[in-house]
């Protein structure tokens, strides 16, 4: 199953600051099924979809 990332935010935001979940929820409420996943390779959230290719998958 792929995913398409729509937006990468680092993890170390400030103490109390949310900026992938604020991200994801907004698309949400734009109809899109947004979820956020920790890319432990890379130290980030990722904000993505279901379906399309993830860009680790594609070569």
């Amino acid at each position: 199953m792929g995913a398409k990332v729509l937006e990468r935010f680092p993890a170390g935001a400030p103490r109390g600051s949310w900026p992938a979940e604020e991200y994801a929820e907004r698309r949400r409420a734009a109809g899109e099924p947004a979820t956020v996943v920790m890319d432990l390779k890379s130290d980030a959230f990722l904000v993505v979809v279901p379906g399309g290719e993830d860009e680790r998958t594609r070569g």
